[in-house]
């Protein structure tokens, strides 16, 4: 052990500086951000606790690879501004990846504090410059490239097109993102809710890939509007970032009854038709009084909390392994109880059941048990034979995951797909079997994180940048 190393850690603050929050009695009944952010003196006194290590690992956590030691230490100096042009030469969403990355499975892990349980908040110190950038009101424009000439057509305005947009702009390429829905940001927009992400702060990252040069045009089914062939006629390279939008069922009896959900249609109601401000907006929503949320990753949390934000006087996590096998962000599992949601683990909903209108008034569950772990590494549930019970609900949402909308690869003929319904593409370069099509994000993982997706459509871009030079397939 380098005993240099071993005497500057024993000096370092192990604590973490917490970040400023609504409390949870009044968040719950609101939409407005649960997480406030670090003031400057706070994120100062944070960004001092960094090491500045010489071989800093935090950077092999971050699959956009950004220079997390430089912009910490910009904020250090107090220097914001070359902060923020630091964090964006490598993301060009820093103030939703601020937010909504699960750091701590990434950079933070890495970080050497962590062996100590004191890792550096990166995440919380990336949203302080974002958000500082936005309170002055000045954005700088990097330098672009010459015109190459070359136009680059991106289908999916979600993390992984958007990164795209970013990359390949700044190098002088041409570039179009065609948007399904009214609105830019695809699951940023529709898929996280206001108190996790406003959406002002989606619209501004997508504004800055507008500035930046890039054409949006949202209103564009591609697969319906026009084909993917269609726009190899017009453009160089296509990259799809369609995301995974078709929702998942349990495939039980009931689940055509009124008030049964899907996690997509209840949080699209609700993020981008605004069905909580109703009837200010134009989406009515019905108020439920018992709403079980099945499933325990961060979609159903995010269900579940704003269920208990529409007035439900009960919100209910059902889910069939224990808290530690949860695939939530904890900071997103303990935002959830401590505003009152109610978690029944070790549950499995195995019917709904209606009233003679066709309505939601009961489920029926099965419990569970954990045995021994299954492919995933998490111990696999076992039903308990004769343990049903039944619950009052007048509504459940669905949250027990997503897959690819098959629309573009039904339309585009060699697009190769998975067995799940996932694109076939390389990993490290997104190529697909298409020549000149290239695709990353969801559509590929199946549902995954924000930054994974960034980080997919980096190596893409990369890829297509250098056959545009090349004209190597």
């Amino acid at each position: 052990m380098n005993p240099e190393k071993t005497e500057k850690t024993s000096k370092i603050d192990l604590n973490r500086n917490d970040m400023p929050r609504q409390s949870p009695e009044i968040r719950r009944h609101n939409f407005n951000e649960v997480a406030l952010g670090y003031t400057e003196e706070i994120a100062v006194k944070e960004a001092k606790r960094c090491l500045q290590c010489k071989k800093p690992k935090c950077k092999t956590g971050c699959p956009v690879e950004i220079d997390i030691p430089d912009f910490i230490s910009c904020i250090v100096k107090g220097d914001f501004s070359s902060g923020i042009k630091k964090l964006k030469e490598k993301n060009c969403l820093p103030a939703v990846c601020g937010r909504v990355c699960p750091q701590e499975a990434q950079c933070e892990s890495q970080c050497i504090l962590a062996n100590k349980k004191g890792e550096v908040a990166i995440g919380r110190l990336e949203r302080f410059l974002a958000d500082w950038e936005a309170k002055e009101g000045k954005v700088d424009i990097p330098t672009k490239a010459k015109p190459t000439g070359k136009k680059i057509a991106i289908v999916g305005s979600g993390p992984a097109g958007v990164t795209v947009a970013g990359d390949l702009i700044l190098l002088g390429h041409e570039v179009t993102i065609f948007e399904a829905l009214h609105k830019a940001g695809g699951v940023l927009v529709y898929g996280i809710p206001e108190f996790r992400l406003p959406k002002a702060i989606v619209a501004r990252e997508v504004d800055y890939i507008r500035q930046l040069g890039a054409k949006v045009i949202t209103d564009y089914v591609v697969g319906k509007t026009r084909s993917i062939d269609e726009l190899l006629k017009e453009f160089d390279a296509v990259f799809v970032g369609t995301g995974a939008g078709l929702p998942w069922f349990m495939d039980i009896p009931g689940e055509n009854l009124n008030g049964v959900y899907s996690a997509n249609e209840y949080l699209t109601r609700m993020n981008l038709m605004r069905g909580y401000q109703f009837p200010m907006s134009s989406t009515p929503v019905k108020k439920h009084v018992r709403v079980a949320v099945v499933g325990g990753g961060n979609v159903a949390m995010d269900s579940a909390r704003t269920a208990l934000r529409m007035g439900a006087d009960e919100s209910r996590i059902i889910y069939r392994r224990s808290h530690a096998e949860l695939p939530a962000r904890l900071e997103e599992s303990e935002n959830a109880e401590e505003e009152g949601v109610i978690f029944n683990m070790l549950t499995l909903p195995v019917r709904y059941i209606g009233d003679e209108n066709g309505w939601l008034k009961e489920i029926e569950c099965l419990k569970m048990e954990l045995g021994e772990p299954d492919a995933s590494g998490r111990r696999r549930p076992i039903e308990i034979p004769n343990s049903n019970f039944r619950m009052e609900m007048d509504a459940v949402v669905c949250a027990i995951g997503n897959s690819p909308n098959p629309l573009v690869p039904s339309t585009t003929p060699g697009l190769q797909t998975t067995r799940r319904g996932t694109l076939v593409a390389d990993q490290e370069t997104g190529k697909t079997t298409k020549e000149r099509v290239w695709a990353g994000g969801d559509i590929v993982t199946g549902a995954a994180t924000v930054i994974l997706a960034m980080g997919a459509g980096r190596k893409a871009a990369r890829s297509i940048h250098e056959y545009l030079e090349t004209g190597k397939w």
